[in-house]
């Protein structure tokens, strides 16, 4: 690995977004022939990386046929504006459900600038860039493209975010699957073995769409899983049934704690962190508890969001 990206075979490379902190998010690279496309994109700051490993690889703007987003959320979306205006042949690549949020990405912005406020929101982000809507190739279900005669199916992937999609790379036989098979961090691994746990970020979680899509992912049978958070994983059926019990999990932390009050949030991160720190133990990673709870404590807190939404809703 270099310093900011990791080569797989096939052409595929992760390029590291360096979004709150290294190994978090990844940008996959796809090269065929002189070829190139992007899944995910990071943020308007991950776009210098971006070029840099370009430059490195012989890879020129032009060369870059499309720019894939696996769903809007600005950890991997924020930078596609960008991305699209300086690779001038590229399309931008997005399920339909999150087409005009690329086009005007003004809700988008607003939503995200509610959240965290709009200092900080500028500190990560930037300023997002719109697409233009002829540049913009919606993607549902089932859809195909080609990257120089390399096939690329579209799955629509619901259960994180319902403007989600996975890609089925026909040639690699992996599967690109933005946040919908879960994030492995690499300081997890323990003897090649990956650690695997659900993202039930707000505000479109939904538990049983999610093992739909799991189940989805799976029965294309990949040989391995790109990961935005973070790059590939093997031994996917292991890692399937670790997804499927831990949504399950959480979803009985979050029952457990419905009734509680003014003190359910606090209570369901609790039960998320300690679950989580019970999990990692029994996979037998080592890393002092307080250094697994620092790199959990953002999906920890982003999980228990995401639950409450969809306690509230249901």
């Amino acid at each position: 690995m270099t310093e900011n990206h990791q080569d797989y075979a096939d052409g595929i490379a992760a390029i590291d977004a360096h979004y709150i902190r290294p190994g978090l998010a990844a940008i996959h690279l796809l090269v065929e022939g002189d070829k190139a496309a992007f899944v995910d994109t990071g943020t308007n700051f991950s776009v210098p990386g971006v070029l840099e490993v370009m430059r490195r690889k012989n890879l020129r703007p032009e060369n870059v046929a499309y720019v894939i987003v696996t769903h809007v959320h600005l950890d991997h979306a924020g930078g596609a504006g960008e991305m699209m205006r300086l690779f001038p042949e590229a399309m931008l690549v997005v399920h339909p459900r999150g087409a005009r949020h690329m086009i005007d990405p003004s809700k988008l912005v607003a939503g995200s600038v509610a959240v965290y406020g709009e200092e900080n929101f500028r500190r990560a982000y930037g300023e997002i860039v719109p697409v233009p809507a002829e540049r913009v190739i919606e993607a549902p279900h089932e859809f195909t493209l080609e990257l120089n005669g390399r096939k690329l199916l579209f799955l629509d992937t619901p259960g994180h975010a319902r403007h989600h999609f996975c890609i089925f790379d026909e040639r690699s036989g992996g599967m690109f699957t933005g946040d919908t098979f879960g994030i492995s961090y690499r300081e997890f691994d323990v003897g090649g073995r990956a650690f695997i746990f659900p993202t039930a970020t707000p505000v479109q979680f939904e538990p049983e769409a999610a093992h739909d899509s799991i189940d989805l992912i799976m029965s294309h049978h990949p040989r391995a899983a790109y990961l935005t958070h973070y790059g590939r994983v093997t031994q996917l059926p292991r890692l399937a049934d670790d997804l499927h019990r831990m949504l399950d999990d959480f979803v009985n932390i979050a029952e457990g704690v419905r009734d509680a009050g003014a003190m359910r949030h606090q209570r369901l991160v609790a039960g998320l962190e300690s679950h989580l720190l019970e999990c990692l133990d029994a996979h037998g990673c080592r890393l002092p508890p307080d250094e697994a709870r620092a790199l959990l404590e953002n999906d920890i807190e982003l999980n228990a969001q995401g639950l409450e939404v969809w306690m509230d809703k249901a």
